[in-house]
C-alpha cells in the first residue's frame, strides 16, 4: 500500500493519472511464431507500476524540467542508478551527473529529439523502450568550434534505441541507448555526445569515438571468403 501511494503521489505531482487502466492491445492480423502475447505477458506482471503509468513516468524524467536527472540534481535517479551505452559504462549516478553536467549540449545546439515508439518491455516489466532520431542546429560555440555561417546546416544523428529501468518507487535504475542504423545521419554513425563531437569536426582521439571501420583481421577474413567463393565458382 505504501508503494502504491508513493507512486500515485509521484505521478500526481506532475499532473499524471496513476489510475489509467491498461487496455488490451488490438488483435493483430498476423501472428508470428514466437511472437509475445502481450495480454498474457502483462497479466503475469508483479511490478506495481502499470505500463501506461510507467511510460508517463519515463516521459516525465525526459522532460526539460527533469532532464534525466540533470535538472533536478539527480532526484529522479535511484541510489544504485547506472548509465550504460554501447561503449560507455556502466557508470554510477555521481559519475553520470558529472559527465552530463560538463557537456551542456543544449547550450550549443537547438536539439529536436524526435522521440517515438514508447513501449514497456513485455518480458521485463520495469523497462521502457523508445526510439530517437535527433536533428540539431549548431547555435553557439562548442568544443571551440563556432556555429556554421549557413543557418540551414543540421546535424542528423543516426536512429537510436533508448531504455529506462525503474524501481518500484518510480526512480530510474538504469538508462542507456544504442545506435541502431549507423548508415543514416551525418555524424559518422555515432550517437550521443560522440555524434556531436564528430559532427563539429572534433571527434575524441580514441577508436570508440570514430566511425566504424572493420579491423585488419576482419578485412582479411572477408577477402579470404570472397576469394574462396570465386575459386569455388571457377571449379564448377
Amino acid at each position: 500500500m505504501k508503494t502504491t501511494t508513493a507512486i500515485a503521489t509521484l505521478l500526481a505531482a506532475v499532473g499524471a493519472s496513476s489510475t489509467e487502466a491498461l487496455s488490451a492491445p488490438a488483435t493483430p492480423t498476423v501472428v508470428l511464431p514466437g511472437e509475445v502475447d502481450l495480454t498474457a505477458a502483462f497479466a503475469t506482471s508483479t511490478f506495481p507500476i502499470s505500463p501506461p503509468d510507467l511510460i508517463t513516468r519515463a516521459k516525465q524524467v525526459l522532460s526539460p524540467q527533469i532532464g534525466i536527472g540533470t535538472k533536478d540534481s539527480g532526484a529522479c535517479l535511484a541510489d544504485d542508478f547506472e548509465f550504460v551505452a554501447a561503449v560507455v559504462g556502466p557508470i554510477n549516478k555521481e559519475e553520470y551527473l558529472n559527465a552530463l553536467g560538463g557537456f551542456k549540449l543544449e547550450e550549443s545546439f537547438d536539439i529536436k529529439q524526435n522521440v517515438f515508439g514508447f513501449t514497456v518491455d513485455p518480458l521485463q516489466h520495469n523497462r521502457v523502450w523508445w526510439f530517437d532520431r535527433q536533428i540539431s542546429k549548431h547555435i553557439a560555440p562548442f568544443m571551440g568550434v563556432q556555429p556554421p555561417t549557413d543557418s540551414t546546416t543540421e546535424l542528423t544523428l543516426p536512429p537510436q534505441l533508448f531504455h529506462m529501468d525503474f524501481n518500484e518507487q518510480g526512480l530510474v535504475k538504469e538508462f542507456g541507448f544504442y545506435t541502431i542504423d549507423r548508415r543514416q545521419g551525418n555524424t559518422g554513425g555515432l550517437g550521443g555526445a560522440f555524434g556531436y563531437f564528430y559532427g563539429v569536426g572534433k571527434p575524441l582521439p580514441i577508436r570508440e569515438c570514430q566511425p566504424y571501420k572493420p579491423s585488419f583481421r576482419f578485412r582479411v577474413l572477408s577477402l579470404i571468403g570472397k576469394m574462396g567463393k570465386k575459386f569455388s565458382k571457377s571449379m564448377k
